[in-house]
């Protein structure tokens, strides 16, 4: 069964109405279906209740608005807002403008002509904020604020996973009858893909003192709660998978223009001159990748490897490559999905924390880098590249090396889902091979022990 280039993006968005040709039209309609409700792929089945919760809280009134503290809390349990980080934007339900911010700052100042005396930070009916520098003075700085923008997932650093600031707002109410909540809200993380929904009053937010036995709440709380969905950040996915086994010399590699070819004219070979001129990993300001010119055109690769087989586990390789010459992950993340990921004996050399969004399955787990070891993935070339093994328990009742099924079903790679090689591409078990898997092991270690003797 051939695939082309039209059914792997059908494979991506709907595996299951890709397998069979006789359910071509079933695909054609699921995908008509993304694309007429957005709003229904904004919904990650494995992360069901992640999202980005922006809240306002007033602090205090003043002669002619009120202070309030923004906090963003970046509830996903992998994904998470990379450099060049986050950018908020609104627009004003009356005539307000900002008079003072800390922590943040808005991107342009707008027409204050009118102002005679103090001129305000910011008179845009649609202000767009951004976050600070680090190291920026201590007068400038808000808790939790001037980290660029960049919010770890939820799931990776609870700590880093909240950026805040302050802003007086001016031309406004000044009580909770009089105050209109702002309207609009857009949040680039960086790019695209993030939808939010309206402001909502919620019951005020309750802060207790530093020796917990006074608390406060503010005087007034908003919240404003924004999704993610792929679909809307990008036509094709940002990451591929390929797969080898040792049962089998062939290595199924990502499928060609996985990530669509709309670059090939401009990529970078990686024996050329170009790839290693100077200023060649200068990132751009729109975030332009510089890719090196593979069959698959994709940033990132992710290679998924059976290595090894015991009596009681087996072993996988797991190697995430970066192709992108303008391009550094930190705090990067990889998802997976397999049944056998409920038992995980030993992850060698990232972290890996189990994720579990319904009770009754365990067949998900987040890989991650090792704090100040590996969580910096670098951009293409010789460093770009991290890699561990995973040691997982065998349940004899359902292991086995048939039909792809030691291959993952979903892969992730900073909260995107990546394409996968289309199912009849899988390495395969040879059919002289006894698939016995304490034979197998056996095997492995009369050859163990032979080179030993010699």
């Amino acid at each position: 069964m051939g695939f082309d280039q039209s059914t792997e993006t059908c494979y991506y968005r709907c595996p299951r109405c890709c397998l069979f040709p006789g359910m071509k039209s079933i695909c054609g309609l699921v995908v008509l279906f993304l694309v007429v409700l957005p709003s229904a792929v904004a919904y990650d089945p494995l992360d069901p209740t992640g999202n980005i919760t922006i809240k306002w809280d007033i602090v205090s009134w003043t002669a002619d608005g009120y202070v309030a503290a923004v906090t963003m809390s970046n509830f996903q349990m992998y994904r998470s807002i990379v450099s060049p980080g986050w950018t908020l934007g609104w627009q004003w339900a009356k005539k307000e403008v900002i008079w003072s911010m800390v922590g943040a700052q808005t991107t342009e100042q707008g027409d204050c002509s009118k102002f005679k005396g103090n001129v305000p930070h910011c008179c845009m009916r649609k202000p767009v904020v951004v976050d600070l520098l680090p190291g920026v003075p201590y007068n400038q700085q808000f808790s939790n604020c001037c980290k660029a923008g960049v919010m770890s997932a939820w799931g990776q650093d609870p700590t880093s996973s909240v950026s805040a600031f302050q802003v007086s707002v001016g031309l406004a109410g000044t009580s909770n009858k009089t105050v209109k909540l702002p309207t609009n809200f857009t949040l680039l993380g960086p790019g695209p893909g993030y939808t939010c929904g309206p402001a909502k009053v919620v019951p005020s937010t309750v802060y207790l003192s530093p020796d917990r036995r006074r608390k406060t709440q503010a005087l007034m709380t908003w919240n404003v709660t924004c999704t993610y969905s792929q679909f809307l950040a990008s036509r094709n996915p940002s990451c591929c998978v390929s797969f080898s086994s040792f049962y089998n010399e062939t290595i199924t590699p990502c499928p060609k223009c996985a990530c669509g070819c709309q670059n090939k004219n401009n990529c970078v070979m990686s024996d050329s001159k170009q790839a290693h001129r100077k200023g060649i990993n200068t990132p751009r300001k729109d975030n332009s990748p510089l890719l090196q010119c593979t069959h698959h055109m994709c940033p990132i690769r992710v290679h998924w490897h059976v290595k090894l087989n015991y009596k009681d586990y087996w072993r996988v390789k797991i190697a995430i490559t970066n192709f992108n010459y303008r391009m550094n992950y930190t705090q990067w993340t990889l998802v997976a999905q397999h049944p056998n990921l409920n038992s995980v004996t030993q992850v060698f050399s990232f972290d890996y924390k189990p994720l579990v969004p319904y009770e009754a399955i365990n067949d998900t787990g987040m890989f991650y880098g090792m704090k100040f070891y590996n969580d910096l993935l670098m951009e293409a070339g010789p460093q770009g590249n991290v890699q561990s093994e995973v040691l997982l328990g065998k349940n004899k009742d359902t292991f086995t090396f048939k039909q792809g099924w030691a291959f993952p079903r979903k892969v992730y790679f900073n909260g995107d889902e990546c394409l996968l090689p289309p199912p009849d591409t899988y390495p395969f078990l040879p059919n002289s091979a006894y698939i016995n898997p304490i034979a197998i092991s056996t095997m492995e270690v009369l050859v163990l022990m032979f080179m030993l003797i010699l």
